[in-house]
């Protein structure tokens, strides 16, 4: 069993997480605790600016705010439990909540810039079979503050590592903070959609780390509902949907949400989605070895996606314990690429990185509680 909740973890869990509020949420605060507005931005600029970790580094405010504040906001949601470092640069970092529960993000560095896929949940309901994250069920949402936290703690161990070293940053360094935000780790973000998008919002806003909307991708199951809603929204955010599968039989056996909003359903949604706002989805699609790779698996898919203002995105598997599958050989994934290319489909085959850190959604956070269960 997980270990209990500490009288120190239940004392911070109380308070409300500060990572959470945005800008106007502040202001008003403040103007509930009669304090002036203008203090709003001053303690957005030492959390999302500065990074701070203690309410006594904000010098510019008064010592009875900053007493307030340490009394009803927690400033540290969560925190960096593991960092496991792969040789090709991936980095996974096991967050801790408050609460003691345990979600993952991983940094992944390309093009001279930091991709971070964070958690919505802790754990997930939809049991998809090559996941990790479902293996033990949904344990809860995440709250935004919790969802912003992971990128804080990114950028903060990102801005740490630049300032220990000792010479200045080369014209070609990769920069300093997460600069692409991909929600597509633990859990299913359509699902606790309120406070995804308000975190989103957060990372988004000009005043803090201001992170572009076109740099941030929204990855679902396929929570239909989610995607309608989403569509109505006006956002820039980017939306992935995982397919995996071409027919509803496979697809079904693969992803059980398949069983609640079919692929005819989830296509439909998809194709209003966009009609609307004139984006492109990205279709995500895991090739598993002997499962949903062979030429005809390709045939059918593109078939069901001729015409449509999309991209593919084929990754081959990463093993997990939990699925007794293997990924294709590359000839098996360049074929089934060339296939959908052919087809007229904008098609990319996304090589597995991150194998030595347990990259792949919910494998460290896994292992983690199969470790405390063993020791208890």
């Amino acid at each position: 069993m997980m270990c209990g909740v500490n009288d120190a973890e239940k004392k911070s869990s109380e308070r409300a997480a500060a990572w959470g509020l945005d800008l106007e949420a502040w202001q008003a605060q403040l103007v509930e605790w009669h304090e002036p507005a203008f203090r709003a931005k001053q303690i957005w600029q030492w959390l999302h600016g500065r990074l701070s970790r203690d309410w006594n580094e904000m010098a510019n405010l008064p010592a009875a705010l900053r007493q307030k504040l340490a009394e009803h906001f927690d400033i540290e949601a969560l925190t960096i439990s593991e960092v496991r470092s792969d040789p090709d640069g991936v980095r996974k970092l096991l967050c801790k909540c408050r609460d003691g529960e345990l979600v993952e993000a991983v940094l992944i560095p390309s093009e001279n810039r930091w991709t971070l896929c964070i958690s919505s949940q802790a754990g997930c309901a939809f049991g998809c079979a090559f996941c990790a994250s479902g293996a033990a069920g949904l344990s809860r949402s995440l709250e935004a503050g919790e969802i912003a936290g992971q990128v804080i703690l990114a950028a903060r161990l990102l801005r740490e590592e630049q300032a220990r070293s000792a010479r200045p940053a080369a014209p070609d360094a990769i920069l300093a903070r997460p600069h692409n935000i991909v929600v597509m780790g633990m859990g299913e973000p359509l699902s606790n959609y309120d406070a995804v998008i308000g975190a989103l919002r957060i990372l988004n806003a000009p005043e803090g780390l201001n992170i572009g909307a076109r740099h941030i991708t929204i990855s679902t199951c396929g929570v239909a509902p989610g995607i309608q809603r989403l569509a109505e929204e006006g956002l820039q955010f980017e939306l992935s949907v995982s397919l995996h599968a071409p027919n509803n039989a496979l697809r079904s056996r693969l992803m059980p949400v398949n069983k609640r909003w079919p692929l005819a359903e989830l296509l439909a949604v998809c194709r209003d989605y966009t009609e609307r706002t004139k984006r492109l989805i990205t279709f995500e699609y895991t090739l598993v070895r002997g499962v949903n790779d062979a030429p005809e698996h390709a045939r059918e898919l593109a078939e069901r996606l001729r015409g449509w203002l999309c991209r593919v995105n084929l990754i081959p598997l990463s093993p997990v314990a939990e699925f007794n599958g293997e990924p294709p050989e590359m000839r098996t994934c360049e074929a089934f690429r060339n296939a959908l290319e052919q087809a007229g489909i904008n098609t990319t085959l996304r090589r597995s990185r991150g194998k030595g850190v347990d990259a792949a959604c919910g494998q460290l956070r896994l292992r983690r509680r199969r470790e405390a269960s063993e020791s208890s």
